[in-house]
């Protein structure tokens, strides 16, 4: 079995530093162990497919894990991109009747946000893979590019609103200038390209 090859960048060191000194490190620990656990949702997910991980990139966006091998079928890969947030969804349902809102929080709050349809969180792969074994892959990516786009950009939209109509809480800028870049891409461009 080959070793997994884990890169962590230092935005996403800097930016779980600055998360830490303002909320403390008991909400850090909360908010990392339902990351944590999202991606071995999807890990174990893949490794029970057949998909071999050989890479696992954290970012200031997120994590990516990276596989090689074969293409999974669209279903199979559905069920492997479903698994994290299904993973979320649990642990928090189970944390809430155990008396953990906070837990729980953390873990619903990574659900919901990771279902968005937007490319390249869950939701987006999810709606791309289950509209390209519906239809085919270009229909795919036509009803992807339109739906995550318009999302993103209308979720940006929104929490810039909310930045400055609540004194500006700097902790909705990550996702507003990443929901932005990612609501660009889908509707300006085409394989890297400007449309």
């Amino acid at each position: 079995m080959r070793k997994m090859e884990v890169r962590v960048s230092a935005g996403a060191c800097l930016l779980v530093g600055w998360f830490a000194v303002v909320n403390g490190w008991h909400l850090t620990g909360l908010v990392l162990s339902a990351a944590a656990l999202h991606e071995l949702g999807h890990l174990a997910a893949l490794r029970l497919l057949g998909g071999a991980v050989t890479a696992l990139r954290i970012s200031v966006f997120g994590a990516e894990l990276a596989a090689e091998g074969g293409r999974l079928s669209y279903g199979r890969e559905l069920a492997a991109v479903l698994a994290g947030p299904l993973t979320n969804l649990l642990a928090g349902l189970a944390l809430a009747r155990l008396g953990y809102p906070a837990a729980a929080g953390a873990h619903l709050v990574l659900c919901a946000f990771n279902l968005l349809p937007v490319r390249p969180l869950d939701g987006g792969r999810a709606l791309y893979l289950a509209a390209a074994w519906a239809a085919g892959p270009a229909a795919g990516e036509a009803l992807c590019r339109w739906i995550g786009g318009c999302a993103a950009l209308s979720l940006a939209t929104v929490l810039a609103w909310v930045m400055v109509h609540s004194g500006g809480s700097l902790w909705l800028l990550p996702a507003a200038v990443g929901l932005a870049m990612a609501g660009g891409r889908e509707l300006l461009c085409e394989n890297g390209k400007f449309l």
